[in-house]
């Protein structure tokens, strides 16, 4: 593959070489990213634990006149601010972008074994390299693409713009997924794409409408996902039950109104949000108190896995790196070491497992829908039983899951998703309908707008200028659509 520019016409490269990335996919499905090159014997120990870290800013148009503000991250906006609010933060921040590449290579020196996921939305990177931060994605490129830091770091694939996949129009949401693997494979290469298998969506936020989910999980089949991270109060059993083996892998399966069904291999991040899970190091010392466990007559070591925001909160920022170090040092050669997700699971199928043996689970309350309808009844009997089950128990709801079982992304939020929703449908009518070739740079220009529009910032703060930075988004994405 030829390497991709990281910008084309002033704007970060989100489409245009859809054949390339889908032949990066194509090749790397059958092709293990370690081949059991990583140390890791699932044999010689009793338990693992994984942990991600998230990291995102949103683009804002930042100016007293929002019309005509430049956009840029909130991160240069901190930067540029810092006697407002909490933005004496952002050099902080900053930094914990680019730590990991200063940690990995200490560690590694010291002979020890170090793991960490890492997830960065394409906000974030854009934002960092229009801001100048140069060394912080150079500090990225060298953990990510040279071989001796290669297999401690595992990259984990999400929407590009931070969108939230329930309420989030499913073919803007694959729009997101494309741009982000364009995006990546521009900064660090087809090499380092094609070992990208896991997704992180935003929020945690689980579809658990059957045919929204059956969407989103053909979307990341189809863009060559493996795995995707899932947080356990957003999934249950066919049976309706919360699940029995929180730390085993397992199969999510959707199946929609029409009969489809779409699978992949469900990672279960355990309880809430709380970022001192992952800055504390919990997982690894939950995983201490666990011994292997059977599946399909396999013996099988629990995996813990956390995921949390890897700059945000106190513990998180000032906490976490010694804490990192310490657990790096005790666990490496240990029977309860730190992994990497993809290198598990290559190690766990290595032994004779199958991706069919995994137990299934579904999204949260589908098994109220399926109790009264089947697989096939088509779309207008699942909206009649949605309707039903709505007026016999207000708790019930279709608008997905979250890191906590209370949240919805969609109701409230109407003064952010009516702009966003006007901008999604012209950019369907104008140019996904019409077949505007996606290197034309009307339809770049139309598809940034549009994604940094579906950020879910503008709905989580939900009021105040967050609202107009999300409408204004819209506005020109709706603007350069009409342009087409």
């Amino acid at each position: 593959m030829t390497q991709l520019d990281e910008y084309v016409d002033g704007l970060p490269n989100l489409c245009g070489s859809e054949q390339q990335v889908q032949a990066i996919v194509e090749q790397s499905r059958n092709t293990a990213v370690h081949n059991g090159h990583t140390g890791l014997d699932l044999g010689a120990i009793d338990a693992a634990c994984a942990i991600a870290l998230h990291m995102h800013q949103p683009l804002i148009p930042a100016g007293e006149n929002l019309h005509t503000a430049e956009i840029i991250s909130n991160l240069q906006w901190m930067l540029q601010h810092p006697d407002v609010g909490d933005n004496h933060n952002a050099a902080t921040f900053l930094w914990c972008y680019k730590r990991m590449g200063e940690f990995i290579p200490t560690l590694l020196a010291e002979g020890h074994r170090p793991r960490v996921m890492l997830e960065y939305s394409g906000t974030l990177l854009h934002g960092l390299r229009r801001l100048g931060a140069n060394d912080v994605l150079d500090a990225l490129r060298r953990i990510t693409c040279e071989p001796e830091t290669r297999a401690a770091v595992e990259w984990l694939g999400c929407g590009w713009g931070h969108p939230v996949a329930p309420s989030t129009p499913v073919q803007d949401f694959r729009l997101h997924v494309r741009a982000w693997q364009h995006h990546f494979a521009a900064l660090f290469g087809a090499e380092a794409l094609a070992r990208v298998r896991g997704f992180s969506p935003a929020e945690m936020a689980l579809p658990n409408h059957p045919d929204v989910a059956y969407e989103f999980v053909r979307t990341l089949v189809d863009c060559g996902y493996t795995w995707v991270l899932v947080q356990e109060h957003t999934v249950e059993s066919p049976e309706g039950r919360p699940l029995e083996q929180r730390h085993l892998p397992h199969r999510l399966v959707c199946r929609s109104s029409r009969g489809e069904t779409a699978e992949i291999i469900a990672v279960i991040k355990t309880q809430g949000s709380d970022t001192k899970l992952v800055a504390q190091m919990q997982p690894y010392y939950e995983a201490r108190g666990l011994q292997p466990v059977e599946l399909a007559g396999h013996r099988v070591p629990p995996l813990v896995t956390q995921i949390a925001d890897g700059e945000n909160g106190g513990v998180m920022m000032n906490e976490f790196p010694p804490k990192f170090y310490d657990v790096v040092r005790e666990s490496s050669g240990t029977r309860t070491p730190l992994v990497n997700v993809t290198e598990y699971l290559e190690q766990l199928f290595a032994t004779g497992l199958r991706p069919g043996d995994l137990p299934e689970l579904q999204p949260v309350q589908q098994h109220r829908i399926w109790e009264r309808m089947a697989p096939g009844d088509g779309p207008d009997r699942l909206a009649a039983t949605i309707d039903t089950l709505r007026e016999s128990d207000d708790r019930f709801h279709v608008d997905g899951g979250s890191w906590t079982s209370d949240i919805s992304w969609v109701r409230g939020y109407d003064n952010v998703l009516a702009p966003m929703e006007r901008a999604s449908s012209l950019f369907h009518e104008r140019v996904l309908a019409r077949s505007v070739p996606t290197d034309d740079p009307g339809y770049r220009a139309a598809l940034f707008h549009l994604l940094a529009a579906e950020t879910s910032c503008y709905r989580y703060w939900g009021e105040g200028i967050w609202t107009d930075y999300g409408a204004e988004l819209s506005r020109r994405a709706i603007e350069t659509a009409e342009r087409l």
